[in-house]
Protein backbone atom coordinates (compact mmCIF):
# COMPACT_ATOMS: atom_id res chain seq x y z
CA UNK A 1 0.00 0.00 0.00
CA UNK A 2 0.85 3.52 0.47
CA UNK A 3 4.48 4.13 2.38
CA UNK A 4 4.47 6.06 5.39
CA UNK A 5 4.00 9.78 3.68
CA UNK A 6 0.82 8.39 2.48
CA UNK A 7 -1.36 10.20 0.36
CA UNK A 8 0.37 13.72 1.21
CA UNK A 9 3.23 12.72 -1.28
CA UNK A 10 1.49 11.62 -4.01
CA UNK A 11 1.85 13.61 -7.46
CA UNK A 12 -1.32 15.00 -7.50
CA UNK A 13 -0.75 16.90 -10.65
CA UNK A 14 -1.00 14.03 -12.60
CA UNK A 15 -5.33 12.75 -11.33
CA UNK A 16 -5.99 16.72 -11.95
CA UNK A 17 -4.19 17.10 -15.33
CA UNK A 18 -6.23 13.36 -16.26
CA UNK A 19 -9.27 14.97 -14.83
CA UNK A 20 -8.98 18.26 -16.30
CA UNK A 21 -8.43 15.97 -19.86
CA UNK A 22 -11.48 14.13 -18.90
CA UNK A 23 -13.63 17.39 -18.44
CA UNK A 24 -12.66 18.06 -21.63
CA UNK A 25 -13.85 14.95 -23.32
CA UNK A 26 -17.14 15.86 -21.57
CA UNK A 27 -17.96 19.29 -23.27
CA UNK A 28 -16.92 18.11 -26.61
CA UNK A 29 -19.51 15.00 -26.17
CA UNK A 30 -22.07 17.12 -25.61
CA UNK A 31 -21.18 19.32 -28.06
CA UNK A 32 -21.51 16.47 -30.23
CA UNK A 33 -24.45 15.06 -28.63
CA UNK A 34 -26.46 18.50 -28.85
CA UNK A 35 -25.20 18.99 -32.63
CA UNK A 36 -26.74 15.76 -33.43
CA UNK A 37 -29.79 16.19 -31.90
CA UNK A 38 -28.37 13.04 -29.33
CA UNK A 39 -30.30 11.55 -26.28
CA UNK A 40 -27.13 12.10 -23.87
CA UNK A 41 -26.73 8.39 -23.25
CA UNK A 42 -22.69 8.92 -24.40
CA UNK A 43 -22.07 11.76 -22.05
CA UNK A 44 -23.75 9.50 -19.03
CA UNK A 45 -21.75 6.58 -20.05
CA UNK A 46 -18.81 8.56 -20.43
CA UNK A 47 -19.20 10.05 -16.81
CA UNK A 48 -19.60 6.68 -15.28
CA UNK A 49 -16.12 5.64 -17.12
CA UNK A 50 -14.66 8.69 -15.96
CA UNK A 51 -15.39 7.57 -12.59
CA UNK A 52 -14.41 4.09 -12.75
CA UNK A 53 -11.06 5.19 -14.63
CA UNK A 54 -10.46 7.41 -11.54
CA UNK A 55 -11.06 4.64 -8.79
CA UNK A 56 -8.40 2.79 -11.01
CA UNK A 57 -6.01 5.02 -11.26
CA UNK A 58 -5.95 5.85 -7.52
CA UNK A 59 -5.87 2.22 -6.81
CA UNK A 60 -2.84 1.84 -9.66
CA UNK A 61 -1.02 4.17 -7.38
CA UNK A 62 -1.69 2.12 -4.09
CA UNK A 63 0.45 -1.03 -3.78
CA UNK A 64 4.29 -1.12 -5.01
CA UNK A 65 4.67 -0.52 -8.38
CA UNK A 66 7.38 -2.92 -8.40
CA UNK A 67 4.62 -5.52 -8.45
CA UNK A 68 3.81 -4.75 -11.63
CA UNK A 69 7.23 -5.67 -12.65
CA UNK A 70 6.63 -9.54 -11.49
CA UNK A 71 4.08 -10.14 -13.44
CA UNK A 72 4.97 -8.07 -16.69
CA UNK A 73 5.65 -11.25 -18.94
CA UNK A 74 2.64 -12.97 -17.70
CA UNK A 75 0.54 -9.86 -18.38
CA UNK A 76 1.96 -9.74 -21.94
CA UNK A 77 1.04 -13.54 -22.74
CA UNK A 78 -2.46 -12.58 -21.39
CA UNK A 79 -2.28 -9.83 -23.75
CA UNK A 80 -1.64 -11.64 -26.89
CA UNK A 81 -4.47 -14.60 -25.86
CA UNK A 82 -7.12 -11.56 -25.64
CA UNK A 83 -6.13 -10.56 -29.01
CA UNK A 84 -6.61 -13.67 -30.56
CA UNK A 85 -9.60 -14.19 -28.70
CA UNK A 86 -11.44 -11.33 -30.49
CA UNK A 87 -12.16 -13.60 -33.73
CA UNK A 88 -14.20 -15.30 -31.27
CA UNK A 89 -17.11 -12.75 -31.56
CA UNK A 90 -18.96 -11.03 -34.04
CA UNK A 91 -16.89 -8.07 -36.07
CA UNK A 92 -18.72 -4.80 -35.19
CA UNK A 93 -18.51 -2.20 -38.60
CA UNK A 94 -16.37 -5.27 -39.91
CA UNK A 95 -13.51 -5.14 -37.36
CA UNK A 96 -12.15 -7.34 -34.60
CA UNK A 97 -11.78 -5.45 -31.62
CA UNK A 98 -14.14 -6.46 -29.01
CA UNK A 99 -14.74 -8.74 -26.79
CA UNK A 100 -18.24 -9.28 -25.60
CA UNK A 101 -19.58 -10.87 -22.30
CA UNK A 102 -23.19 -9.98 -22.11
CA UNK A 103 -23.96 -6.48 -22.79
CA UNK A 104 -20.47 -5.69 -21.37
CA UNK A 105 -17.56 -5.49 -23.77
CA UNK A 106 -13.83 -4.04 -24.06
CA UNK A 107 -10.93 -3.77 -26.38
CA UNK A 108 -7.90 -5.73 -25.37
CA UNK A 109 -6.05 -3.22 -27.88
CA UNK A 110 -6.16 -0.40 -25.70
CA UNK A 111 -4.67 -2.47 -22.89
CA UNK A 112 -2.07 -3.76 -25.04
CA UNK A 113 -0.24 -0.10 -24.86
CA UNK A 114 0.51 0.45 -20.93
CA UNK A 115 1.13 -3.68 -20.88
CA UNK A 116 3.86 -3.75 -24.20
CA UNK A 117 5.00 -0.61 -21.89
CA UNK A 118 5.53 -3.08 -18.98
CA UNK A 119 6.64 -5.69 -20.54
CA UNK A 120 9.52 -3.78 -22.52
CA UNK A 121 10.85 -1.93 -19.14
CA UNK A 122 11.31 -5.41 -17.70
CA UNK A 123 13.31 -6.29 -20.16
CA UNK A 124 15.54 -3.63 -20.54
CA UNK A 125 15.74 -2.60 -17.10
CA UNK A 126 18.62 -4.68 -15.90
CA UNK A 127 20.57 -5.99 -19.11
CA UNK A 128 23.55 -5.02 -21.46
CA UNK A 129 22.43 -7.45 -24.75
CA UNK A 130 20.08 -5.26 -26.23
CA UNK A 131 23.10 -2.64 -26.47
CA UNK A 132 24.19 -4.88 -29.58
CA UNK A 133 22.26 -5.38 -32.66
CA UNK A 134 20.96 -8.59 -31.81
CA UNK A 135 19.55 -7.53 -28.80
CA UNK A 136 17.03 -5.52 -29.92
CA UNK A 137 15.14 -8.45 -31.42
CA UNK A 138 13.62 -9.30 -28.47
CA UNK A 139 12.57 -5.79 -27.86
CA UNK A 140 11.02 -5.57 -31.05
CA UNK A 141 9.30 -8.82 -30.68
CA UNK A 142 7.84 -8.01 -27.58
CA UNK A 143 6.47 -4.37 -29.39
CA UNK A 144 5.68 -6.08 -33.21
CA UNK A 145 3.69 -9.25 -32.25
CA UNK A 146 0.66 -7.27 -30.17
CA UNK A 147 1.33 -4.69 -33.05
CA UNK A 148 0.37 -6.92 -36.10
CA UNK A 149 -2.37 -8.03 -34.18
CA UNK A 150 -3.68 -5.04 -33.59
CA UNK A 151 -3.20 -4.40 -37.15
CA UNK A 152 -4.88 -7.28 -38.52
CA UNK A 153 -8.54 -5.97 -36.22
CA UNK A 154 -7.62 -3.97 -38.32
CA UNK A 155 -6.54 -1.14 -35.90
CA UNK A 156 -3.94 1.09 -38.41
CA UNK A 157 -3.73 3.86 -35.60
CA UNK A 158 -3.38 2.20 -32.39
CA UNK A 159 -0.93 0.17 -34.22
CA UNK A 160 1.36 2.76 -35.08
CA UNK A 161 1.51 3.87 -31.31
CA UNK A 162 4.07 1.00 -30.49
CA UNK A 163 7.04 2.10 -32.16
CA UNK A 164 7.78 5.48 -31.22
CA UNK A 165 6.99 4.27 -27.87
CA UNK A 166 9.94 1.41 -28.03
CA UNK A 167 11.94 4.37 -29.49
CA UNK A 168 11.73 6.33 -26.33
CA UNK A 169 12.20 3.75 -24.00
CA UNK A 170 15.51 2.97 -25.53
CA UNK A 171 16.17 6.17 -25.76
CA UNK A 172 16.11 6.45 -21.90
CA UNK A 173 17.39 2.78 -21.73
CA UNK A 174 20.50 4.11 -22.76
CA UNK A 175 20.69 2.77 -25.97
CA UNK A 176 23.50 4.04 -28.50
CA UNK A 177 23.02 6.92 -31.37
CA UNK A 178 23.47 4.31 -33.80
CA UNK A 179 20.98 1.35 -32.60
CA UNK A 180 18.36 3.93 -32.56
CA UNK A 181 19.17 4.85 -35.84
CA UNK A 182 19.33 1.17 -36.71
CA UNK A 183 15.78 1.06 -35.36
CA UNK A 184 14.09 3.76 -37.37
CA UNK A 185 15.66 2.17 -40.75
CA UNK A 186 13.77 -1.24 -39.00
CA UNK A 187 10.74 0.94 -39.08
CA UNK A 188 11.19 2.28 -42.60
CA UNK A 189 12.26 -1.24 -44.10
CA UNK A 190 8.67 -2.12 -42.78
CA UNK A 191 6.90 0.36 -43.98
CA UNK A 192 6.31 -1.52 -47.24
CA UNK A 193 4.62 -4.65 -45.13
CA UNK A 194 2.87 -2.57 -43.78
CA UNK A 195 1.27 -0.98 -46.88
CA UNK A 196 0.90 -4.85 -48.22
CA UNK A 197 -1.46 -5.58 -44.81
CA UNK A 198 -3.41 -2.50 -44.77
CA UNK A 199 -7.05 -1.83 -46.03
CA UNK A 200 -8.04 -0.25 -48.94
CA UNK A 201 -9.80 2.09 -47.26
CA UNK A 202 -6.80 2.83 -44.90
CA UNK A 203 -4.66 3.08 -48.16
CA UNK A 204 -7.03 5.80 -49.24
CA UNK A 205 -6.84 7.84 -46.17
CA UNK A 206 -2.99 8.04 -46.04
CA UNK A 207 -2.99 9.21 -50.18
CA UNK A 208 -5.74 11.46 -48.99
CA UNK A 209 -2.95 13.40 -46.86
CA UNK A 210 -1.10 14.22 -50.43
CA UNK A 211 -4.64 15.50 -52.17
CA UNK A 212 -5.08 18.32 -49.71
CA UNK A 213 -4.33 21.20 -51.98
CA UNK A 214 -6.83 20.13 -54.38
CA UNK A 215 -9.66 20.60 -51.67
CA UNK A 216 -9.74 24.63 -51.16
CA UNK A 217 -10.75 24.99 -55.19
CA UNK A 218 -13.77 26.07 -55.49
CA UNK A 219 -15.05 23.27 -57.61
CA UNK A 220 -13.06 20.92 -56.35
CA UNK A 221 -15.18 17.84 -54.15
CA UNK A 222 -13.83 16.10 -51.45
CA UNK A 223 -13.23 12.42 -52.32
CA UNK A 224 -14.38 9.30 -49.98
CA UNK A 225 -10.80 8.66 -48.75
CA UNK A 226 -10.50 12.51 -48.24
CA UNK A 227 -14.19 13.55 -46.69
CA UNK A 228 -13.05 13.14 -43.10
CA UNK A 229 -10.12 15.48 -43.33
CA UNK A 230 -12.22 17.69 -45.40
CA UNK A 231 -15.27 17.91 -43.12
CA UNK A 232 -12.48 18.28 -40.07
CA UNK A 233 -11.03 21.68 -41.39
CA UNK A 234 -14.42 23.11 -42.31
CA UNK A 235 -15.20 22.58 -38.42
CA UNK A 236 -11.72 24.25 -37.43
CA UNK A 237 -12.82 26.92 -39.90
CA UNK A 238 -16.51 27.00 -38.35
CA UNK A 239 -15.17 27.98 -34.96
CA UNK A 240 -12.79 30.72 -35.77
CA UNK A 241 -10.42 32.10 -32.60
CA UNK A 242 -12.90 31.98 -30.37
CA UNK A 243 -15.16 29.58 -30.71
CA UNK A 244 -19.07 29.40 -31.60
CA UNK A 245 -19.92 29.77 -27.94
CA UNK A 246 -19.87 33.12 -28.30
CA UNK A 247 -22.31 33.00 -31.16
CA UNK A 248 -25.73 34.15 -30.07
CA UNK A 249 -27.28 30.95 -31.52
CA UNK A 250 -26.03 27.54 -33.13
CA UNK A 251 -26.44 26.64 -36.56
CA UNK A 252 -29.42 25.60 -38.25
CA UNK A 253 -29.75 21.66 -38.88
CA UNK A 254 -29.18 21.51 -42.17
CA UNK A 255 -25.87 23.71 -41.65
CA UNK A 256 -24.48 21.92 -38.99
CA UNK A 257 -21.01 20.49 -40.05
CA UNK A 258 -20.53 17.94 -37.42
CA UNK A 259 -23.17 15.88 -38.46
CA UNK A 260 -21.33 15.23 -41.31
CA UNK A 261 -17.79 14.38 -39.48
CA UNK A 262 -17.16 11.01 -39.06
CA UNK A 263 -17.08 10.18 -35.20
CA UNK A 264 -17.06 13.05 -33.71
CA UNK A 265 -17.58 12.04 -29.97
CA UNK A 266 -14.39 9.51 -30.88
CA UNK A 267 -11.56 9.95 -33.29
CA UNK A 268 -12.83 13.46 -34.00
CA UNK A 269 -13.58 14.33 -31.01
CA UNK A 270 -10.85 17.78 -31.56
CA UNK A 271 -12.45 19.36 -33.68
CA UNK A 272 -15.77 19.18 -32.27
CA UNK A 273 -14.04 21.36 -29.23
CA UNK A 274 -12.20 23.22 -32.08
CA UNK A 275 -15.44 24.15 -33.54
CA UNK A 276 -17.08 25.35 -29.69
CA UNK A 277 -13.87 27.00 -28.37
CA UNK A 278 -11.84 27.89 -31.59
CA UNK A 279 -8.11 28.17 -31.18
CA UNK A 280 -8.16 29.19 -27.84
CA UNK A 281 -9.82 25.73 -26.77
CA UNK A 282 -7.64 24.33 -29.25
CA UNK A 283 -4.31 25.52 -27.49
CA UNK A 284 -5.71 25.34 -24.19
CA UNK A 285 -6.13 21.50 -24.62
CA UNK A 286 -2.68 21.08 -26.26
CA UNK A 287 -1.36 23.01 -23.06
CA UNK A 288 -3.08 20.42 -20.65
CA UNK A 289 -1.02 17.63 -22.65
CA UNK A 290 1.83 19.44 -22.67
CA UNK A 291 2.01 19.81 -18.88
CA UNK A 292 0.95 16.27 -18.44
CA UNK A 293 4.03 15.34 -20.78
CA UNK A 294 6.16 17.46 -18.74
CA UNK A 295 5.54 16.13 -15.53
CA UNK A 296 5.99 12.68 -16.58
CA UNK A 297 9.43 13.59 -17.63
CA UNK A 298 10.12 14.90 -14.61
CA UNK A 299 9.00 12.29 -12.57
CA UNK A 300 11.28 9.85 -15.28
CA UNK A 301 13.82 11.91 -14.46
CA UNK A 302 13.81 11.63 -10.81
CA UNK A 303 13.39 7.84 -10.22
CA UNK A 304 16.87 5.92 -9.94
CA UNK A 305 15.28 2.52 -10.16
CA UNK A 306 15.18 1.09 -14.03
CA UNK A 307 12.04 -0.38 -13.99
CA UNK A 308 10.08 2.62 -12.60
CA UNK A 309 12.35 5.23 -14.94
CA UNK A 310 11.58 3.30 -18.08
CA UNK A 311 7.44 2.69 -16.83
CA UNK A 312 7.40 6.50 -17.11
CA UNK A 313 9.32 7.13 -19.85
CA UNK A 314 6.65 4.06 -22.02
CA UNK A 315 3.68 5.96 -20.04
CA UNK A 316 4.33 9.58 -20.80
CA UNK A 317 5.18 8.48 -24.26
CA UNK A 318 2.09 6.46 -24.84
CA UNK A 319 -0.01 9.58 -24.10
CA UNK A 320 2.03 12.11 -25.79
CA UNK A 321 2.83 9.92 -28.97
CA UNK A 322 -1.53 9.43 -29.00
CA UNK A 323 -2.32 13.21 -28.82
CA UNK A 324 0.04 13.96 -31.69
CA UNK A 325 -0.79 11.36 -33.63
CA UNK A 326 -4.88 12.51 -33.12
CA UNK A 327 -4.90 15.93 -33.55
CA UNK A 328 -1.93 16.19 -36.50
CA UNK A 329 -4.25 13.99 -38.38
CA UNK A 330 -7.18 16.46 -37.54
CA UNK A 331 -5.25 19.50 -38.84
CA UNK A 332 -3.57 17.61 -41.95
CA UNK A 333 -0.42 16.89 -40.59
CA UNK A 334 -0.88 13.03 -40.64
CA UNK A 335 -3.05 10.68 -42.35
CA UNK A 336 -6.03 9.89 -40.85
CA UNK A 337 -5.47 6.62 -38.89
CA UNK A 338 -8.25 6.58 -36.05
CA UNK A 339 -6.02 6.89 -33.04
CA UNK A 340 -8.77 7.67 -29.77
CA UNK A 341 -7.40 10.93 -28.38
CA UNK A 342 -6.47 10.06 -24.25
CA UNK A 343 -8.84 10.72 -21.72
CA UNK A 344 -11.19 12.78 -24.38
CA UNK A 345 -12.16 10.45 -26.66
CA UNK A 346 -15.30 8.88 -25.45
CA UNK A 347 -15.01 5.23 -25.15
CA UNK A 348 -14.50 3.21 -21.83
CA UNK A 349 -11.89 0.83 -22.38
CA UNK A 350 -9.20 3.38 -23.79
CA UNK A 351 -10.40 5.76 -20.95
CA UNK A 352 -9.27 2.72 -18.28
CA UNK A 353 -6.50 1.75 -19.83
CA UNK A 354 -4.94 5.48 -20.09
CA UNK A 355 -6.17 6.33 -16.87
CA UNK A 356 -4.22 3.31 -15.61
CA UNK A 357 -1.06 3.67 -17.06
CA UNK A 358 -0.88 7.21 -15.47
CA UNK A 359 -1.91 5.28 -12.01
CA UNK A 360 1.70 3.64 -12.74
CA UNK A 361 3.10 7.09 -13.07
CA UNK A 362 1.69 8.58 -9.94
CA UNK A 363 2.57 5.24 -8.14
CA UNK A 364 6.59 5.84 -9.62
CA UNK A 365 6.66 9.69 -8.98
CA UNK A 366 5.35 8.38 -5.15
CA UNK A 367 8.18 6.06 -4.85
CA UNK A 368 11.46 7.39 -6.42
CA UNK A 369 13.38 6.55 -3.12
CA UNK A 370 16.40 4.48 -5.36
CA UNK A 371 19.82 6.35 -6.13
CA UNK A 372 21.64 5.26 -9.68
CA UNK A 373 25.25 4.10 -9.38
CA UNK A 374 27.83 4.53 -11.67
CA UNK A 375 25.94 1.97 -14.07
CA UNK A 376 22.50 3.64 -14.56
CA UNK A 377 20.94 0.20 -14.81
CA UNK A 378 22.32 -0.96 -11.99
CA UNK A 379 20.35 0.08 -8.42
CA UNK A 380 20.90 0.07 -5.30
CA UNK A 381 18.29 0.54 -2.49
CA UNK A 382 18.47 3.89 -0.36
CA UNK A 383 20.38 3.02 2.94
Amino acid sequence: MFPNSGWRLLPWSIPMLALLLMGAGWLGIYRSEELVDGDGARLGHQLLWSCLGCVIMLAAAAPNYRLACRGAYWALAGLIVLLVAVYLFAPINGAHRWIRLGHLGFQPSEFAKPIVVLAVARYLMYRDNFRSGWGLLVPLAIVLLPAWLVLKEPDLGTSLVFLPVLFAMLWAAGARPMQLAGLALVGLALLPLLWQQMSRDQRGRVTALWEQHFQNMPDHSPTPASYHLHQAREMFALGGFWGTIWAPSPPLPDQRPIGRVPEPHTDSIFCVLGERFGIVGAMALLLLYALLVWRGLAIAGRTGEPFGRLVAVGVTALIGVQAAINMGMLVGLLPITGVSLPLVSYGGSGLVANCLALGLLANIGLRPGYEMTADPFVWQARG
